[in-house]
């Protein structure tokens, strides 16, 4: 919309009535006089968390109000509020009709506020779940193909608030070391630690984003002071008990980074073929 792909975006598709809007949080007030922006809504506000740095989401819904105003205002009021200062850029999903009535944008925000707390991709700020509303069947079944192509547009605007880092399925076992799934690359690392003369165990998966050290894990806890800082700052900050066991997936870009996470160590670089 405004020329460069940092600005505001409008996303429609073919055959879906729904419309989204990705709008830096500097770029409100451009907005204005938008009918679409004036109507009923869900809104997605995206940032990081200054103390922990993790993304961060606030899932919410707008009315119209009797002064005529929804989402947009709605938005301009978390702009104003200091208690929501972390957020950069929201996205916005409503209807080139006007259709959401108040019962159906409740659903949508307690569909959405599960789908991302599944997922556990962002921090999720929403103090407590909304009600899912009191709804047909029919209305449900339409509400959720509007879900299927908002997930469609969220990941197309960069937010993979919906997707989390992989879903393992039961691998089929090629030798000790590889297994293949359906649809990925499942590898296993063993080794004994000479640090802490535990015997390290980790699973990573491959994935269309890179390679994502499996939640289960045991990781190497000594830390040393041989490994790249990227490394180390993942170590710091992931969640990790007192045994060593990691209690999140954590994505890496190649699979001699994920090793040397789990061993706090450098390994050889490798390819897979």
């Amino acid at each position: 919309m405004d020329g460069e792909a940092s600005g505001r975006i409008k996303c429609t598709l073919a055959n879906w009535t729904g419309v989204a809007y990705k709008n830096p949080c500097t770029a409100l007030d451009l907005c204005k006089g938008r009918d679409d922006l004036s109507q009923s809504g869900i809104y997605f506000l995206f940032g990081t968390s200054d103390q922990t740095g993790e993304n961060v989401v606030y899932i919410g819904q707008a009315g119209v109000r009797k002064n005529g105003e929804g989402t947009l205002y709605r938005l301009q009021e978390h702009k104003r509020n200091p208690d929501k200062d972390y957020w950069t850029e929201a996205v916005v999903f409503t209807t080139s009709n006007n259709s959401f009535e108040n019962k159906e944008i409740s659903y949508l925000k307690n569909r959405f506020t599960n789908m991302a707390l599944t997922a556990k991709r962002y921090a999720v700020k929403n103090g407590n779940d909304s009600s899912p509303g009191n709804i047909t069947e029919e209305k449900e079944s339409e509400l959720e193909e509007f879900i299927d192509y908002s997930k469609i547009v969220m990941g197309t605007l960069g937010h993979r608030v919906f997707e989390s880092l992989t879903e393992v399925k039961h691998p089929i076992e090629i030798n000790n070391d590889i297994t293949i799934e359906g649809d990925g690359l499942l590898l296993h690392l063993k080794r004994k630690s000479r640090k802490s003369r535990q015997t390290i165990e980790a699973e990573c998966k491959q994935t269309t984003e890179g390679f994502v050290v499996l939640k289960g894990s045991h990781i190497e806890l000594n830390d040393s002071d041989s490994i790249p800082p990227g490394i180390k700052e993942f170590r710091q900050k992931a969640k990790v008990n007192e045994n060593g066991i990691l209690q999140e997936d954590v994505l890496f870009k190649s699979p001699s980074y994920a090793a040397a996470f789990v061993i706090d160590g450098h390994v050889l670089t490798c390819t897979l073929f």
